[in-house]
């Protein structure tokens, strides 16, 4: 008999699985409804979709058997004009997940110590661990704010190498005060700020500018949300410059597709219509907050992102999510650490917010 090899590595085995949201078909075959119908607002995406410039470029463009441009020049340009930035402080990705890995990948070695501050986005976790490193979770405070004198303390006793922070923060879209980002970033140690949902937030709010001023501050982007480009999975990094050449030597060569590029190329081109699309999904947020309020079993969060924090009280949150997908509704849930019977709710259309609101009135009466 055949002795069975393992050529896997034991810590990938030994790693939990990162639970993505599944796409629409699959989930209208699950529960039986027709995928169109579905009402969408468990992963923070744009209700509006791309710009039409968007979907007019992607039609013309005759060059999908070239590779694409490995540095991505043109939107990097575009986007150092955008932040009055140079371009060597630019580098884009496959999303900006691609460049959260992508940073562990250049600074971490097996061993070394990384700071998160859960309940955050999962990706941080999950590629610490993926990448050998050891995880050292300092847990918000119940409001989600960050306890400082404990991240403080941590980096004394730990010396990591890398602080990961979204800023809003997912789930909940509390934001980073000015004290304490001026008193993290003055640890020794990589600061990474994720701006994933910046767009959404009070203006102000951006730590970008700050990056000529700290040797150790990287700040993130993505196309995803604002832009309505989550399909073609586009974000950018600005990083100190001396950092720009190592990422681009170690990201693969062809790591933003030619359809990419260009979508994002014609949204920065179109950026004030982009701007009013989030304009509408700031005030359909705001509306949203106050139907909410009159969910006598919801508590929920101020949010300066796309999305609403909500606790479930007197109730399941996994039943009230459960009861919401069988009407054709889809949040996110969550219970774990931090996020005791919660649900995230992200921001729609008027009409897809209303159908929400229907359907949790409706709980109300049960």
């Amino acid at each position: 008999m055949t002795k069975k090899l393992n050529f896997i590595r034991q810590h990938i085995l030994d790693l939990p699985a990162y639970q993505p949201i599944f796409p629409l078909d699959v989930l209208a075959e699950e529960l039986g409804i027709d995928k169109n119908q579905l009402n969408k607002l468990d992963a923070n995406e744009n209700p509006f979709g791309p710009l039409p410039e968007v979907k007019e470029v992607l039609s013309e463009i005759d060059s999908y058997h070239i590779y694409p441009d490995p540095e991505s020049r043109q939107i990097r340009n575009l986007l150092a004009e955008h932040h009055n930035l140079p371009q060597e402080c630019i580098v884009i990705g496959a999303g900006a997940d691609e460049l959260i890995d992508l940073i562990m990948r250049i600074v971490l070695d097996p061993g070394d110590k990384i700071v998160n501050c859960p309940p955050t986005f999962g990706m941080y976790a999950f590629d610490g661990l993926l990448n050998r490193a050891e995880v050292i979770s300092i847990p918000r405070n119940p409001d989600f704010s960050l306890n400082l004198p404990a991240l403080i303390s941590a980096v004394e006793i730990y010396q990591p190498k890398l602080m990961f922070l979204a800023n809003p923060n997912n789930p909940d879209g509390s934001t980073i005060s000015e004290d304490d980002f001026v008193q993290l970033v003055n640890l020794p140690i990589l600061l990474v700020i994720d701006e994933a949902y910046i767009q959404f937030s009070d203006p102000g709010q951006t730590l970008i500018p700050q990056i000529s001023d700290y040797p150790n501050l990287i700040v993130l982007r993505t196309f995803s949300k604002w832009a309505g480009l989550a399909g073609l999975r586009i974000g950018y990094g600005v990083f100190p410059a001396e950092m720009t050449p190592v990422l681009m030597k170690a990201k693969q060569p062809y790591n933003v597709s030619v359809a990419a590029e260009a979508a994002a190329v014609i949204t920065m081109k179109h950026l004030s219509k982009a701007e009013e699309r989030v304009a509408k999904i700031i005030e359909q947020r705001n509306q949203l907050l106050v139907g909410l309020a009159q969910i006598p079993w919801l508590s929920t969060y101020p949010s300066q992102a796309n999305f609403i924090l909500c606790k479930v009280m007197h109730r399941s949150a996994r039943e009230v999510r459960d009861g919401l997908r069988n009407q054709g509704v889809l949040v996110r849930y969550f219970d774990k650490p931090g996020l005791s019977d919660h649900i995230r709710i992200s921001i729609g259309t008027e009409e897809q917010n209303q159908q929400l609101l229907c359907a949790l009135k409706g709980m109300s009466k049960l």
